[in-house]
């Protein structure tokens, strides 16, 4: 087990004043576990440039140059966090026997790699890095991050409580996962329904060293309307209860309005139909809206369209180092 050839894919976007601290703890972090003999030399940094519109790629281009330990995939344009993770993955994949990945700020504590390598030492083909606080959080984006999960667990989707993309997966747990050709990704619910042992490694969450998050509010709630939609129906299936719940209080209505008739207490009810017209009609345009966003993500997976083009692909071993298309 000592000669694992381990990669790490970090997703990069707009990351240029994060990259040289992090690389340089990384390269840190790998010499260490080459000198223990717990991974091969022959052990990778990937980056994975997303589109950024800052130095993030040349950078990575000069860390290349620079040590062997480091190579990079430039995407042809912004693709979104989970594609730029998925494409590292996949790369990765024809290398390496373990591929880690993991944020480029470097949050998350890079010294649960060994324990993930424990894990897997000892038989884990998935292994999920799960924050022990969110202290670092503010108040809004803790609760909301904690509200998201407990969301995603009602909506029936297999998703770990405070895990976010740091995992250990191994090489056939990847080849698994690039049998899956959805469009619309959600690695978070999408990798645990692969199967394989797994288990969890629990780390401390760091204050970000510079720059700022590029999750916004608007992204995190898109992320959550995807995570939804593309593992649950329960949205369709509430919206046919709640159909159903409404036909029972309009029979109601109806009795009552009959019964009031009939013992001559019909009075001007203009309130009651001004709100009952406003709560239907809302409910309506709601379920329109969300049988609307399952038709959307309907219509984008039939086109069957790449998920990234890789620009190019930095890589050497030594011998030889290759540079340009992919």
């Amino acid at each position: 087990m000592g000669q694992t050839i381990l990669y790490l894919v970090l997703p990069c976007y707009n990351e240029e004043e994060v990259l040289p601290a992090t690389a340089e703890a990384l390269k840190k972090k790998y010499h260490t576990l080459i000198r223990e003999k717990r991974i091969s030399a022959e052990s990778k940094i990937m980056f994975v440039n997303d589109g950024s519109h800052d130095n993030t790629w040349r950078i990575i281009t000069e860390l290349f140059h620079e040590n062997p330990v480091f190579c990079g995939i430039n995407l042809s344009r912004n693709r979104g966090h989970q594609n730029a993770v998925l494409a590292g993955l996949l790369t990765a994949r024809e290398k390496a026997d373990v591929v880690i990945s993991i944020d480029a700020d470097l949050q998350q504590d890079i010294d649960a790699i060994d324990l993930m390598l424990e894990k897997y030492e000892n038989g884990c083909d998935v292994v999920y890095g799960v924050r022990n606080t969110r202290n670092t959080d503010g108040w809004i984006k803790k609760n909301t991050a904690l509200g998201f999960y407990k969301l995603m667990q009602f909506m029936g989707c297999e998703v770990i409580t405070n895990h976010a993309d740091y995992r250990l997966l191994t090489k056939r747990v990847i080849e698994s996962l690039a049998q899956y050709g959805e469009v619309n990704l959600f690695l978070r619910g999408l990798i645990p329904t692969i199967g394989y042992p797994s288990d969890i490694v629990y780390f401390e969450v760091r204050e970000r060293q510079a720059g700022k998050s590029k999750y916004t509010m608007q992204k995190m709630l898109s992320f959550a309307v995807d995570g939804i939609t593309s593992f649950s129906i329960k949205p369709l299936q509430l919206i046919t209860l709640l159909g159903f719940l409404m036909l029972l209080v309009s029979i109601v209505m109806i009795l009552t309005t009959v019964y009031d008739y009939y013992t001559g207490h019909t009075v001007p009810g203009w309130a009651s139909s001004y709100c009952s017209t406003w709560l239907i009609g809302s409910i309506q345009l709601l379920s329109l809206g969300i049988i609307g966003e399952y038709i959307g993500k309907i219509y984008l997976e039939t086109k069957h369209r790449p998920r990234y083009h890789i620009e190019a692909f930095l890589w050497k071993d030594g011998k030889e180092e290759k540079e340009g298309l992919s």
